[in-house]
């Protein structure tokens, strides 16, 4: 490892300000993906602004129809969220199967987010749930938050403080992981909220995460497993690696679909 500045702030105010002030400086939220980057010597950062000590970024609470979760609470603590578990289960499952123990409660759900790895879960959560990124500037819908491999609408200097949820009537995750890394090789999140139903996908599209609006469309007709008998997704624009061809990743998403919605509907 190389030189560099460390920085612990106590909030998120004071975070900004470190960042706006010191030159070539990172933000390090769980450091699952910055912390080997630099040991590559694929980023060489003047300055670290660790997140780990601001107690505003952390917590989960249900606020009306939202479960609001904080940035730099960890995936092993909305796992095992009592608020979480009884207001949106599939959200807890989903963090309960992130990588191993040791990157559950080290990693963070704001770093997960604002680093928007194509094989990671949250962003699929986010987007099929129509979550709201908050932001120590701004508030930034799922769809317009998501804009490529790696790319969020972050600005330079922003930092998400906060990720609110709304609840959905049916909603839940599946996903075909990677047995080493347990990334995911194709990940569905399903919703339905009213008469709104999102299936967003991970791991899957060469742009990252994308929703499915051929099944959508099918399962407002009808909220079931077999409405998705028959539909399969195309392999266009579907990732193709040493792990999975695109055409594999194109059935998978059908696959991981019709369990995602037969673990929303107990059926």
């Amino acid at each position: 490892m190389y030189a560099f500045t460390f920085h612990r702030p106590a909030t998120a105010r004071q975070a900004a300000g470190l960042l706006a002030k010191k030159e070539d400086a990172k933000l390090l939220a769980g450091g699952h993906t910055l912390l080997p980057t630099m040991k590559q010597r694929l980023a060489s950062p003047a300055a670290l602004v660790d997140l780990g000590g601001c107690a505003d970024l952390k917590g989960i609470e249900r606020k009306g129809r939202n479960v609001v979760i904080g940035a730099m609470t960890s995936h092993a603590e909305v796992a095992a969220s009592p608020v979480v578990q009884e207001a949106i289960p599939g959200l807890a499952y989903l963090a309960s199967h992130i990588g191993d123990p040791h990157v559950r409660n080290r990693g963070t759900i704001g770093g997960s987010v604002a680093n928007n790895d194509p094989a990671a879960d949250y962003p699929a959560a986010c987007l099929a749930l129509g979550a709201t990124i908050v932001t120590n500037k701004r508030k930034i819908g799922a769809d317009e938050f998501f804009t490529g491999l790696y790319e969020t609408a972050l600005e330079e200097g922003e930092i998400i403080t906060k990720i609110a949820f709304p609840l959905a009537s049916k909603a839940a995750y599946a996903k075909f992981r990677n047995p080493a890394s347990r990334y995911a090789l194709v990940g569905v999140f399903v919703a339905k909220r009213g008469s709104d139903v999102r299936v967003a996908v991970t791991g899957a599209g060469e742009g990252g995460v994308f929703r499915w609006p051929e099944a959508e469309a099918a399962l407002k007709t009808r909220f079931t497993a077999k409405s998705l008998d028959g539909l399969k997704a195309s392999a266009k624009g579907i990732n193709a690696d040493m792990h999975a061809d695109a055409e594999y990743r194109a059935h998978l998403i059908g696959v991981m679909a019709k369990d995602a919605v037969a673990r929303a509907t107990g059926k």
